[in-house]
């Protein structure tokens, strides 16, 4: 059996002092380490330093999916009367103008449970579907959207260890995030400036918009012992018009396509024909990208670190090399990089 080739060679040691708790100040402050996956060599450098990288005629496309405050604490009406506390994560929108949930106590909310946000927020859980998700329908005064802007919390990963805060709103959110829908940030693009936006604007290189709304099925390990045990969580994406024929023109050229973040690949991946043509389009995704996997459209890749026995790690390994990754993560944690959503950066060229 190969390195790489099952999902139990996914770990690393990770000191719990790395995780990043906090974003920097400055989001091209961060630390950018470069692999060149043809030479296998390792290069340390600052995320703003991406300009220097990309040439001309290459294109950057980013996730422009925004995260929604997706959080909702109050409190369950359990059988003896009693009000205790609860809280639901809203994933996705369902039929009949119902949602996707995920909720806390699990084992309490059970159909025909009623949760208060407010005085007027209401939820009734209607069904539970497995894997801890429900679908629940908003029975107050105020619909999902205005419960999450009045009442919602932003659904901050598990392990930053501390409670959310309002400048969370704005920081856990990349500059360019435009259409409501993850309750994820896609963390690659989250070291981006207005400032590097513009200096990669003027030159030359092309920037492309997509969505793929990121769900908590992000942070879940593959826990099966082979690749095909693993159920792959599904997750929206939409593709424009204008997108496709931006990406397919520039590579049709010669152009590279850098891909940021794992969110942009596997939609990128999803799109594209054998050929490598991106076609437009909406739908949800499950694409499981594990070594060894045969690419169609993505050059280069931009991302953060990523949590062990993660299926974004196992995508970053089929792109870069499970050797070259693997060693390129123990010279982050010697180097003492910050690792995950808040964490450095990593470039794949």
């Amino acid at each position: 059996m190969t390195a790489g080739s099952e999902p139990g060679d996914f770990t690393y040691e990770l000191p719990p002092d790395l995780i990043a708790q906090e974003p920097l100040s400055d989001r091209a402050a961060s630390r950018l380490l470069v692999l060149d996956r043809t030479t296998g060599s390792i290069e340390h450098r600052v995320f703003r330093d991406l300009l220097a990288l990309i040439a001309p005629e290459d294109t950057l496309v980013v996730n422009t999916s925004r995260v929604i405050p997706a959080r909702l604490l109050g409190v369950r009406e359990s059988p003896n009367g009693e009000r205790k506390p609860a809280e639901l994560l809203l994933v996705r929108p369902a039929p009949d103008d119902t949602w996707l949930a995920m909720g806390h106590p699990g084992g309490k909310l059970k159909p025909g449970r009623r949760i208060h946000v407010g005085p007027d927020v209401t939820i009734e859980i209607l069904e539970a579907l497995g894997g801890g998700m429900r679908r629940v329908r908003f029975t107050g005064a105020l619909d999902a959207a205005a419960a999450m802007a009045k009442y919602g919390v932003v659904p901050l990963p598990p392990y930053i260890d501390r409670d959310p805060r309002p400048a969370d709103r704005g920081r856990y959110q990349t500059v360019y995030a435009e259409h409501d829908g993850s309750v994820a940030a896609p963390t690659a693009g989250l070291h981006f400036t207005p400032e590097l936006l513009a200096a990669i604007e003027r030159r030359g290189i092309a920037r492309v918009a997509l969505d793929l709304h990121i769900g908590p099925g992000t942070f879940k390990p593959v826990a099966a012992e082979h690749f095909e045990g693993h159920i792959m969580h599904a997750e929206a994406y939409a593709v424009s018009p204008e997108a496709a024929a931006a990406i397919n023109a520039r590579r049709a050229a010669g152009g590279r396509v850098w891909a940021v973040g794992t969110s942009v690949v596997r939609t990128l991946e999803t799109t594209a024909d054998v050929s490598g043509v991106v076609h437009a389009g909406q739908g949800e995704t499950r694409l499981f990208i594990h070594p060894p996997y045969r690419w169609r459209v993505v050059d280069k890749l931009i991302t953060n670190f990523h949590l062990p026995r993660s299926t974004l790690l196992m995508l970053v390994s089929a792109f870069g090399g499970y050797e070259p990754v693997m060693r390129a993560y123990r010279a982050a944690v010697a180097d003492r990089y910050r690792f995950y959503s808040y964490g450095d950066a990593m470039a794949i060229v």
